[in-house]
């Protein structure tokens, strides 16, 4: 009985406690919300804002920095062991160990140059041609972005990227001075060539106040989305002078000089087409839809440029040859090279077939008739195929693809002679002849310097022997061990 009684008060308890509790709640809660009417939620919905807007920043940022890392390893596949096995299977075997070492041995020489002041000198803030000293030693390049180049990478993984285009560059002189020129000359020459030819190049064309600057208001602005005058055109002609320079080897063009190992060329032509996209389409220096573009557009005109060189060759000889196929793949990755960014696919075809037969010309018809010893054609492809593309990346070069030129109010403007902009062949056309220009004088001064320093070629008895055993003390093949 008291168990019913207790429950029954218990209910009544529970029912009064009911009604009167959202009068009371109400009463109670109500001068709270009344403290803060909305400040309190207006500065949390702001803070959530700034925090979702930093996610947003940090997502992009790790997104981008992570391709171009991507992108830095594959431009420095392109020297070791790309153009290593490219260079070393068009030389005899004697000389196949001589060869890549010089590709190895830039691959550390330059990375060390370009730490203590060769990236200062390309990027830090200096005048029209050369940069000034702010990044000696790498200081103040860190985790921070540069805004004037990349900003939403660190400066530091930019830095990095840079460097092996700067690796690459003197490596592609090589292929003119091939099976002649000391170790020791090779090692002075590229450092000189570095500080006086590279430096300057890169610093006008993609430097902060570059006189040839075209994102950053240079005086004549050239457009070179990723290297067609700083490495190709500057490398291309420094090779020819080097070639003219040193003169001809010993038995050319008597003997044939034929290449060793053509599979080894054609492996590392395959390994320089897959680096090519780091090289391109990581010169957006984002993962972003230019880098996209330029990714699509290496890839057809390197394709389009395999089948132009091949296709002559194969109704001048009667045969299209593996050599001819990977050479003219070359070609049209080298004048893609400054149009990348800024061309389409379609675009970008009609520039590698070009680039295509106009290398393939230089190579098997200009050269024979002037007969210079571009051991490797570093001219016929580089400087040469670097020259065309430079010149049609301001005929095809549209703002639809990348709009880099603005008005004052910030309206896109015309980019190339097709889109309406006629006076930028003009600027490629001066971008071009400083380079050529700074390329051919400094190779001169540089070659007179290292000769007077520690001799430039060999002797004929150690070029006979072989630059493996002669400037290395081993051989590349051991068939009887």
């Amino acid at each position: 009985m008291r168990g019913k009684s207790a429950f029954a008060i218990y209910a009544v308890v529970l029912f009064f406690s009911c009604l009167c509790f959202p009068t009371i709640s109400s009463a109670v809660i109500a001068p709270q919300i009344g403290r803060a009417p909305g400040s309190a939620t207006a500065a949390q919905q702001e803070e959530r804002i700034a925090v979702l807007e930093q996610k947003v920043a940090d997502a992009q940022t790790a997104g981008d920095n992570s391709w171009m890392l991507v992108s830095s390893g594959l431009v420095l596949l392109m020297t070791g062991p790309g153009l290593a096995l490219f260079y070393g299977g068009l030389v005899r075997k004697k000389n196949i160990l001589g060869t890549m070492m010089q590709s190895f041995a830039l691959m550390a020489l330059i990375t060390v140059l370009w730490g203590l002041f060769g990236y200062s000198l390309c990027f830090a803030p200096g005048n029209s041609y050369i940069g000034g000293l702010d990044y000696v030693f790498l200081r103040n390049v860190g985790a921070a972005p540069n805004p004037a180049y990349a900003a939403t990478i660190p400066q530091q993984t930019f830095m990095i990227f840079q460097l092996m285009f700067a690796i690459i560059t003197p490596g592609l002189i090589a292929g003119a001075f091939a099976e002649r020129m000391k170790f020791s000359a090779m090692v002075v020459f590229s450092s000189l060539w570095f500080v006086l030819v590279y430096a300057p190049m890169a610093h006008m064309v993609w430097g902060q106040g570059g006189l040839l600057n075209a994102s950053l208001g240079g005086a004549y602005p050239t457009l070179d989305f990723a290297g067609g005058t700083v490495v190709h055109v500057s490398s291309g002609v420094s090779a020819l002078v080097c070639a003219l320079y040193l003169g001809k080897r010993r038995g050319y063009p008597q003997q044939p000089l034929l290449p060793h190992s053509v599979v080894l060329s054609f492996i590392g032509a395959c390994l320089l087409w897959v680096g090519w996209f780091g090289f391109n389409a990581g010169s957006a220096l984002s993962a972003s839809h230019l880098a996209t573009s330029a990714f699509v557009a290496t890839h057809f005109a390197a394709a389009a440029a395999a089948i132009g060189w091949a296709g002559v060759e194969w109704l001048r000889n009667g045969k299209p040859s593996a050599l001819g196929a990977i050479s003219g793949a070359v070609a049209g990755l080298v004048a893609i090279t400054p149009a990348s960014g800024y061309v389409g696919p379609m675009s970008a075809m009609i520039i590698g077939l070009c680039a295509g037969v106009f290398c393939y010309l230089m190579v098997a018809v200009v050269k024979v008739r002037f007969g210079y010893d571009d051991s490797l054609d570093a001219f016929g492809v580089h400087g040469s195929g670097g020259t065309l593309g430079a010149l049609l990346t301001g005929v095809f070069a549209m703002a639809a693809v990348n709009p880099v030129f603005h008005s004052e109010s910030g309206e896109a403007l015309h980019v190339g002679l097709l889109d309406g902009n006629g006076h930028q062949l003009v600027n490629q056309l001066i971008g071009v002849a400083i380079a050529w220009g700074l390329a051919a004088l400094g190779s001169v001064v540089i070659l007179k310097v290292t000769d007077a320093l520690v001799g430039l070629r060999v002797s004929e008895e150690h070029e006979v022997q072989g630059l493996d055993l002669s400037q290395h003390g081993e051989i590349g093949y051991d068939f009887e061990s």
